[in-house]
């Protein structure tokens, strides 16, 4: 299956998929159009008017833990928030357009269990999309987000840590900063992340242990920083007791041109990466740099920047690397060498290892 046609594949289902949405009986729903709308729970109607977000809001405040509030309408919230409590299910059906609010998520959940967002339509400039800090059992479905700006969704670095966090399938087009950026996670599973047009990272996983993760997909993404498809950093799976077992495992990553395509850096790792397919990445396209314990098991480079091991002296040397991977029209570079390293590079690259 081509690339064109896989994305085409996954838009046709995202759809199939967005039909569901608002289906059954929602405790509560928000409905209406511009400067109509209206906030029901049952028979009994809560909120009638023009403000998008007082009507939203109305209907998530009015509903306990374990039910559902349903947005049908699209409208804009602008420079505002909505807050999500624990228990609660929020199906954003409608297109949610939202504006830049400084230090805040457009929609977010701080210090929550249970929360639940199985749909999800955004545009706008947010400052973050979504944010999240100190959750435990949160749950993202089909989330969309076509921005002109802004961060996609992002779990605080400096809030109380998070766990046992899923999410389906995000797609995130026209981010000035990251798609995903996660801090703080013990116990993630994502199905899959899709970047086009985005201005730093596709997934940027941060402090964070016991991850599995299907996909990683970015076209266009980091271009002319030094930023990546896929990053590890700050000490990402990392244990406790200081130790880097396999606990980071991602299935696939995708990325075309761009900047680099995986970089790992900041004594992150514990990773294994099952298959890549990097093409005509415009920085490294794959940067290993005081990491320990990465296995990227097999896949293709073409093209693009080099293929390089490196490491600062500020941080222990780079050490327990595993490539296997056909590299083709680029160098292999290992610099400083590394310590108990692992290459099998096959292809016509320059080789030029320890």
């Amino acid at each position: 299956m081509t690339r064109l046609s896989f994305l085409a594949s996954v838009l046709a289902f995202a759809s199939s998929v967005y039909a569901q949405c608002g289906s059954g009986s929602p405790d509560a729903v928000v409905d209406g159009s511009v400067n109509s709308f209206t906030a029901t729970k049952g028979s009994q109607q809560l909120y009638s008017g023009s403000n998008y977000r007082t009507a939203i809001q109305t209907a998530l405040d009015s509903i306990s833990s374990g039910q559902r509030v349903s947005v049908l309408a699209s409208g804009s919230i602008g420079a505002t928030t909505i807050d999500i409590s624990s228990g609660k299910t929020f199906e954003g059906c409608g297109t949610i357009d939202v504006g830049y609010n400084s230090g805040r998520g457009a929609i977010r959940a701080i210090d929550q269990s249970g929360v639940s967002i199985p749909y999800l339509k955004m545009t706008g400039s947010p400052y973050f999309g979504l944010q999240f800090s100190g959750v435990s059992d949160l749950t993202l479905g089909q989330i969309e987000m076509d921005l002109s700006d802004g961060l996609g969704i992002r779990f605080d670095r400096d809030g109380a840590p998070n766990s046992n966090v899923e999410m389906d399938s995000i797609t995130v087009t026209g981010a000035g900063s990251h798609a995903v950026e996660i801090w703080n996670i013990d116990g993630l599973t994502i199905n899959e992340v899709i970047a086009q047009d985005v201005g730093e990272c596709g997934l940027l996983i941060q402090n964070t242990i016991n991850a599995q993760v299907g996909l990683v997909d970015g076209t266009n993404v980091a271009t002319g920083v030094g930023y990546a498809t896929l990053r590890f950093a700050n000490r990402n799976g990392r244990y406790a007791d200081g130790s880097y077992p396999d606990n980071i495992n991602v299935d696939r990553v995708v990325s075309r041109g761009g900047g680099r395509g995986i970089f790992c850096v900041s004594e992150s790792g514990g990773a294994v990466i099952g298959a890549i397919d990097l093409q005509d990445n415009g920085n490294n396209a794959i940067l290993i740099e005081n990491c320990y314990n990465v296995n990227i098991k097999s896949g293709t480079v073409q093209g693009g920047g080099e293929v390089r091991i490196a490491a600062r002296s500020e941080f222990e040397n780079t050490r327990d690397i595993s490539l296997s991977l056909e590299v083709n029209d680029n160098t292999v570079r290992e610099s400083p060498c590394g310590e108990n390293m692992t290459f099998d590079i096959t292809g016509n690259a320059a080789l030029n290892i320890c």
